[in-house]
């Protein structure tokens, strides 16, 4: 890239000279132009420069790539030698104790048979490191009444896979060791048993059907909200988009303004139909803000492709789907203050994720939660701006009475 650079500026320069040299004669030819003359060199030599910059540079690509690529097939290429190499030797081995009369053909099991145990344990070890060790540092409590529920689903089903787990492996692994081939044991040909095939058949399928059962139930008490707790729910309004989340707010009459996306525009890049008198105290916040121990009710859409509304703290998620509303409802129960006294870290945060791979910016779309107390909660409602600022005001006056509509004003 340096020498293309400096070849652009050597070419750049040779241009701009000669339409200098050209002034200069012409100079001196004609005093009396000489300040015209001069204009329309400087004129031709910024043409021409800009002329060459656009020359599209020529990509090339770096000797060391190549070496590099070659390093690594040779490398690989080594290796591969080394391993059939030491094949080799082995099988010359094993041909040597053969025509000496010293191989066992059993021995090979008996080792393998001893890895397998070895294998076991160690693999019994690292179950038991992840559930006291790494269990601990990504599971904690649920900030949210519901959550409870959710937490109490996980650890039966993970109790249960747990055991079966165990079981299944000890079974594999010390089978294959008490039962491996040996000089005076002969294998026993067991085709068919009905009891063994109904018990492996039946008992997952209970098990199963109790954990499918236990989920339903427990996804239709979070989701099935009677309507009376609907409407006294707070109600907030999430809107996905790639790549970021926007945030609205009813006013004081505790009605979220319809939202048309036929009415999109750059200065109403929401789509919020003003027509509808509820739109026009809405809220525009930059977070997150509800307060604890009060039930949150939460439109969730998408304004493009799908996105999901997923925040871990709260075992809250949830498709946002373009064309259509989904809802989730819940009850906070820690404040974030709260929480990070609990975690021991001044700046941790609750935050809503999306948890649908939507694209390149799929890593930016993080939305800051904060729990608060109701008091807090409604101070920081009060100090939050509206959407129907006074452009949007103006534009919606104009285009009304463009339409020969009568219109008051909204302050």
């Amino acid at each position: 890239m340096a020498m293309q650079s400096d070849s652009t500026v050597v070419d750049t320069t040779a241009v701009a000279t000669a339409p200098a040299a050209a002034a200069t004669v012409d100079s001196a030819a004609a005093p009396a132009d000489t300040a015209a003359t001069v204009a329309a060199a400087a004129s031709d030599a910024s043409t021409a420069t800009t002329a060459t910059a656009k020359v599209e540079e020529v990509k090339t690509i770096d000797p060391q790539v190549y070496k590099n690529f070659f390093y690594y097939v040779l490398l690989f290429l080594v290796i591969c030698t080394i391993i059939a190499v030491i094949g080799k030797i082995h099988s010359v081995y094993v041909l040597t104790r053969k025509m000496n009369g010293k191989y066992n053909e059993y021995g090979n099991n008996n080792l393998q048979a001893a890895l397998f145990l070895v294998f076991l344990v160690v693999f019994f070890a690292f179950v038991y490191y992840s559930y006291v060790v790494w269990g601990s540092w990504s599971w904690r409590d649920a900030a949210t009444e519901h959550g409870q529920e959710i937490d109490r689903m996980f650890i039966i089903t993970l109790v249960i896979t747990t055991v079966v787990l165990v079981l299944t492996h000890a079974v594999l692994f010390v089978f294959t060791y008490v039962y491996r081939a040996k000089a005076k044991r002969q294998a026993y040909y067991y085709p068919h048993n009905d009891a063994i095939e109904k018990l492996w058949t039946i008992v997952p399928a209970i098990v199963l059907t109790v954990l499918v059962l236990f989920g339903f139930f427990t996804w239709r008490s979070i989701t099935n909200v009677p309507e009376e707790l609907q409407k006294s729910a707070i109600q907030v309004e999430v809107l996905a988009e790639q790549f970021k989340w926007s945030i609205r707010y009813p006013g004081n009459d505790g009605e979220i303004g319809k939202r048309n996306y036929k009415l999109t525009t750059p200065t109403n890049p929401y789509g919020i139909d003003f027509k509808d008198k509820s739109s026009w105290d809405d809220l525009q916040p930059q977070d997150i803000v509800i307060p604890v121990n009060k039930s949150v009710r939460f439109h969730i859409l998408s304004k493009d492709i799908i996105h999901s509304f997923y925040i871990p703290d709260f075992r809250v998620q949830i498709n946002a789907v373009p064309g259509m509303t989904n809802y989730f409802q819940f009850t906070p129960t820690v404040t974030t203050e709260e929480m990070r006294d609990r975690m021991n870290d001044p700046k941790y945060d609750f935050i809503m994720l999306c948890n649908k791979i939507c694209g390149e910016g799929h890593w930016n779309m993080g939305k800051k939660v904060i729990v608060v107390t109701e008091a807090e909660y409604k101070e920081w409602l009060a100090t939050q701006g509206k959407y129907f600022t006074e452009d949007l005001q103006k534009e919606f006056a104009s285009n009304n009475v463009s339409e020969g509509v009568k219109t008051a004003s909204v302050n």
